[in-house]
């Protein structure tokens, strides 16, 4: 099954063009890194997936659904994780949790079985009771993760999910995304930062609006380090060693 297909989309503001014929496919069980500068599109392709923005040329079919045709059956597939922090500091992990769970239906016995299922995905089970303002940087961002997972989507979004952590705890994160990816979730990863990107993950270079390049991390960088190549192709400045 084809997880996510974008075709040809275009986005502007006013007169300047933010997407311009953005094209790929990404199917069953894979992780693809959305790899670009800061400005480079990625935040607009993500607000255009989670329809915050209407498409406004291209087409987008998640799961099979038509987004533009079935809003509502194509976002049910989708989990996302924005790179603002969504959480009720104030409430615990578990009322976070039941929160979201209620906005997709889910109540009861079966809300809290699901809850529990995502929380051990993400190694967050035992926090389940704790006020999400105790928790630190890392442990936020897997409890956000682990919410975008309750109603078992088929694609998992995450825009920017590591911004402000450091780099163990940004590994930990990249790691349990990674096992999740290898039980059939697919994933698409927005970042700047390259050293989020392992050999084997497929890599589409976002820049100026427009696909650079769509290949394996090792392809793209061939005898080059990925840091090289992705400069090379972005000019770009941010990048992590």
């Amino acid at each position: 099954m084809t997880a996510l297909e974008v075709e040809n989309v275009g986005f502007r503001y006013g007169a300047r063009t933010a997407l311009s014929a953005v094209s790929f496919r990404l199917e069953e069980g894979q992780f693809c890194a959305l790899l670009g500068p800061n400005g480079a599109g990625k935040s607009t392709l993500f607000s255009i997936l989670a329809r915050l923005n209407d498409i406004q040329a291209g087409r987008v079919t998640i799961a099979d659904c038509d987004l533009a045709a079935q809003p509502l059956k194509a976002l049910a597939q989708v989990g996302i994780v924005f790179q603002q922090p969504t959480l009720d500091l104030d409430m615990t992990v578990q009322r976070n949790m039941m929160y979201f769970a209620a906005l997709h239906g889910l109540h009861g016995a079966r809300a809290r079985r699901k809850i529990e299922q995502a929380l051990s995905l993400l190694g967050m089970a035992e926090r389940s009771t704790e006020k999400v303002r105790t928790l630190n940087g890392g442990h936020r961002r897997r409890m956000e993760i682990a919410r975008a997972l309750i109603h078992e989507p088929k694609l998992l979004l995450l825009d920017e999910p590591t911004v402000g952590l450091d780099a163990e705890t940004r590994r930990a994160i990249t790691d349990h995304v990674h096992n999740l990816a290898a039980s059939g979730l697919s994933v698409l990863w927005a970042t700047h930062l390259v050293d989020e990107v392992d050999d084997g993950d497929r890599v589409i270079v976002l820049h100026e609006g427009h696909v650079r390049a769509d290949a394996t991390a090792a392809d793209l960088a061939g005898n080059r380090s990925l840091v090289d190549a992705y400069l090379e192709l972005t000019g770009a400045a941010e990048t992590s060693l």
